[in-house]
């Protein structure tokens, strides 16, 4: 190692709480440009920390809006990823960076993994903080390595060995629209990336379609070679969400209607007391610091887990998604396939 890369590794001071995510402190700084060069300078060893932590919070940063939180980006991400089988509503605000979610602030967002249920997926997720909410509102992350080592060891061998299944239902009116979801108003679009993405798909009617996808649960990092709990599973099974707005949804849509609904891989619908286990694991290791302005977080989407807080007041985070990772990479578990209907 250099004596600058040395100089640049004392620069970043980590500071470790019991409940919170790592936190770095920046220096003060007079432009964005002084500090999109100190963020650069200092890229590889807030990357080594984060590959050690899997979350880091950047704290003292001149970031105020779309504009300044694009440059920080750009100095800490060398390559953009997209946001593609859209799942919630976002605010674009144009070269890549988006609202963290437009989902009302009443409702707290379970721990996950940013797009587990595709092909390829971002490796590393920035969220900025623009405007601080008044209560709550914390970007909450988890470490999955940690959350697999807790798993009860007869259920990661179960997920280990048959993966996990993702049923989809895109719909105007519960979930979201395929045309969305997909950025496509012809079907044969959406048919042709299901086709080439390891998907299965049924049309219900010209606006209803259902689709099914097997992914793995367990995945390894590419970079670390550690194995980690990556998926969506509890977090879009139906026991997961709210007793009224899951009777409310099964009474209308019936439970094969519903917008997101999980399994393990061969189909197996686990107990209510599974999923419990599972969501039990994620709240044992979920940190959270409260958002101040001008604040930016790290998250290896691989080695951690994101969600959100219920929050009162305005709350404006930015997000985005970079360095792209193709799940062969990975060394998951079991092959991803489309689990086609009739089958």
């Amino acid at each position: 190692m250099t004596a600058l890369a040395q100089a640049a590794d004392a620069d970043v001071a980590p500071i470790r709480k019991p409940g919170k995510p790592v936190i770095v402190h920046t220096p003060s700084f007079g432009s964005m440009a002084e500090a999109t060069a100190w963020l650069s300078t200092h890229r590889a060893a807030i990357q080594a920390e984060l590959h050690r932590s899997g979350a880091v919070m950047l704290r003292g940063l001149p970031v105020e809006d779309s504009a300044t939180f694009a440059a920080a980006r750009d100095a800490l991400i060398a390559e953009r990823a997209g946001y593609k089988e859209k799942a919630t509503p976002r605010t674009d605000f144009g070269e890549g960076v988006f609202s963290s979610t437009d989902l009302p602030a009443a409702q707290p967002i379970r721990l996950h993994n940013e797009n587990s249920y595709t092909l390829d997926f971002p490796g590393v997720l920035l969220f900025g903080c623009i405007t601080a909410p008044v209560t709550g509102g914390a970007t909450t992350v988890g470490d999955m390595r940690k959350a697999l080592a807790l798993l009860p060891p007869q259920l990661t061998a179960r997920f280990a060995e048959a993966g996990w299944l993702l049923v989809r239902n895109y719909s105007d009116l519960a979930g979201m629209p395929w045309r969305k979801a997909f950025s496509s108003d012809d079907p044969t679009g959406a048919e042709e990336y299901c086709d080439a993405h390891a998907i299965g798909y049924e049309w219900l009617d010209e606006d209803t379609l259902r689709t099914r996808q097997l992914r793995s649960a367990i995945i390894a990092h590419p970079a670390t070679g550690e194995r980690t709990w990556f998926n969506h599973f509890a977090f879009w099974n139906a026991r997961s969400l709210d007793e009224d707005v899951r009777d409310v949804l099964i009474e209308n849509f019936g439970e094969d209607g519903l917008p997101f609904h999980t399994y393990l891989g061969d189909g197996t619908a686990l107990t209510d007391a599974e999923v419990d286990a599972v969501n039990d694991v994620y709240e044992a290791v979920t940190v959270r610091e409260s958002w101040q302005c001008g604040d930016l977080m790290l998250v290896d989407n691989i080695l951690c887990a994101h969600g959100r807080e219920a929050f009162s007041g305005n709350r404006r985070i930015l997000v985005a998604m970079g360095e792209p990772v193709p799940l062969a990479d990975c060394s998951p578990t079991t092959a991803p396939a489309n689990a086609p209907y009739g089958e």
